[in-house]
């Protein structure tokens, strides 16, 4: 990547004295370096990413003074290391420089952070992001043409737009990720702008990178959800899953140190210190490959790459076949006749080991049904050791976990089942309900992305063999996305119940709720307000997304009627709607004394009543 090279900035701005400690081996030397150099050549796009992820709403132009900031405070202190404000880490540094920027915490709402110091600082900058972008323009597109000749005039400053624009818009994505797409971007440009047709090479080239970013930023913001409101034991437990099901050779002893450094990074990544994140998502690499030979046939190749392109191979590499003398069950936690007593003598160690053992012999099942069937087996054995006789209690645990298992099968099997029945855009509008009657204090927009993300986890994960655990993992997603990273995100009591009581059985939570009858219905007025104003103005926008924004405002409207009157209410507004949007007084359509499809909603809502 051709970025600003701040030589000699990584000894004092981001030197990372609280995280990692200095290497010691001669393989770690090796890699230290390489990740201090990767971070030296990359220094002006993780400095436009957390500025640009802190404050979304700050401009380019405020972006790129911070950043003149950065390389003046860069140029004191290579002049004289010793000034006291040389000794910062990196992120706060970059905090420090905003609250310092005359003007901007005021015009951006950040005052109030800037108030604080050291841990609330930062919690209040994190608290700050905001997952839901509608407040942003949309992402601004250029001709091929002009695209590639603002490349070519300044591929410099054409990159740092672009870095910005993509960092403001996933406000949780890592920084890792972040330079990776920025890197497949201008491989991207420096490829389709010599080519005859840049505008479908653009489209081809570009997908995989948007789907890259979607997929990663997804996941991390769950991952990131679960930890600011579960804690780190559920942070823990959901890597224990992931790590066991990828390397299912890896024994508990390593997988535990290996979680150290995962840890450390979750730590890093999730409050956005950008630098931080790098070094020890670099680390735990390194610390797969460093045991390359006992953890996975799959990754040697990987291990062979520079960063980041090591650490995307290694995310990315198939899982490691089961060793062949592994067991469906580990007989330690089902047969023993004293495993309360050896609960009781860790009990952190020992559910971390049961989920461990029993992710690697079943790594067939989704990241959350293990996480479930970890939490059956605690609440069992809550229930036997209280009793006279607990191995008769406990020896029946599988029964438990293929009785959970089952209902999780059964919940996707349905959701796969109205895949194959249902046209793309009748699929859609039956999330859409179903969201909306669940959440309806949700905004049209959000609901409606909800709704398009579900039926992308169906169309991607129905026709796989896997297909249990890619639609779990993908639905737990979707789920993710609606309760938010922050722990103070409020919809309404049923919906904060499941985001906030049980991560792991949130989507069983979900699939109970009913709709929500507290919440405040718009009037008929203001139901056909919305339906005029979508049909009798202009539009550059397809008809669906009317249609499906006209759905959101009918289900918050009559949340209680039947899906046959639904349907039938639906069809008629929109025709009608159809029609006014060609009449030469659209207007008419809407008033009371001319609308047929007017007349039948004040039918409907009297029944309802």
């Amino acid at each position: 990547m051709k970025l600003l090279n701040f030589i000699g900035f990584i000894f004092f701005l981001f030197s990372l004295t609280e995280s990692l400690a200095l290497p010691t081996k001669l393989q770690d030397v090796d890699h230290f370096k390489a990740t201090q150099k990767f971070i030296n050549e990359n220094t002006a796009y993780l400095t436009i990413i957390a500025v640009a992820q802190y404050v979304q709403e700050a401009s380019f132009d405020e972006v790129e003074t911070l950043v003149k900031v950065m390389m003046d405070y860069r140029d004191r202190c290579w002049l004289d290391e010793t000034l006291p404000e040389c000794s910062k880490i990196a992120n706060e540094a970059i905090q420090d420089m905003i609250c310092a920027m005359e003007g901007l915490p005021q015009k951006h709402n950040l005052s109030h952070c800037c108030s604080k110091t050291d841990f609330a600082r930062r919690l209040c900058f994190f608290y700050n992001k905001k997952a839901n972008v509608g407040f942003l323009p949309p992402f601004p597109t250029l001709d091929p043409e002009e695209k590639c000749q603002a490349y070519k005039n300044n591929s410099e400053s054409f990159l740092n737009l672009y870095m910005y624009e993509v960092a403001r818009r996933h406000p949780f994505a890592f920084s890792p990720v972040l330079l990776t797409v920025a890197s497949r971007f201008e491989e991207v440009a420096a490829t389709c702008c010599e080519q005859q047709e840049k505008a479908s090479c653009f489209q081809d080239k570009a997908a995989p990178i948007t789907q890259y970013l979607k997929a990663s930023s997804s996941y991390q913001r769950n991952v990131c959800g679960a930890l600011i409101k579960f804690g780190p034991k559920v942070l823990n437990s959901i890597n224990i899953a992931v790590f066991s099901k990828k390397f299912p050779r890896i024994g508990f002893k390593d997988l535990t140190s290996l979680l150290e450094d995962v840890s450390t990074m979750y730590d890093g990544c999730c409050e956005g210190d950008v630098v931080q994140c790098i070094r020890s998502q670099s680390q735990v690499m390194n610390h797969i490959c460093s045991k390359g030979d006992f953890v996975s046939s799959k990754i040697k190749e990987c291990c062979e790459k520079e960063t980041p392109e090591s650490e995307e191979c290694i995310i990315n590499a198939n899982k490691e076949d089961k060793p062949e003398d592994l067991s469906p069950r580990e007989p330690k936690f089902t047969d023993s006749g004293n495993m309360c007593q050896e609960r009781d003598s860790n009990q952190d160690d020992f559910f971390a080991e049961f989920t461990h053992e029993y992710s690697r012999r079943h790594n067939e099942l989704s990241t959350p049904e293990l996480l479930r069937i970890s939490k059956v087996y605690k609440d069992l054995l809550e229930d036997c050791c209280s009793r006279e006789s607990p191995p008769g209690c406990y020896r029946h645990a599988e029964d438990k976990f293929n009785e959970t298992t089952e209902k999780s099968f059964a919940m996707v099997q349905q959701e796969c089942k109205h895949f194959q029945e249902l046209e793309k855009d009748a699929l859609q509008l039956h999330y859409l309900v179903k969201f909306t009657k669940a959440a309806p204090q949700l905004s049209t927009e959000e609901l409606i992305s909800l709704s398009k993300e579900m039926v992308a986890a169906l169309a991607s994960c129905c026709t796989l063999s896997e297909e249990f655990a890619c639609v779990d993992d993908l639905a737990d997603l979707v789920l993710g996305e609606m309760c938010g990273v922050n722990e103070n995100r409020t919809i309404n009591p049923a919906v904060d119940h499941c985001c906030k009581t049980d991560f792991a059985f949130r989507r069983h939570c979900f699939e109970r709720l009913e709709a929500d009858t507290s919440y405040a219905l718009p009037s008929v007025s203001a139901l056909t307000s919305a339906l005029r104003a979508d049909w009798c103005q202009a539009h550059d926008e397809d008809l669906q997304n009317r249609k499906h924004r006209f759905m959101v405002n009918l289900v918050k409207w009559m949340p209680e009627i039947t899906d046959e009157e639904r349907r039938c209410l639906f069809t008629k507004f929109t025709a009608a709607g159809e029609t006014c949007s060609e009449a030469r007084e659209p207007e008419a359509c809407f008033r009371p004394e001319g609308s047929k499809s007017g007349n039948e909603s004040q039918a409907a809502n009297k029944k309802k009543r």
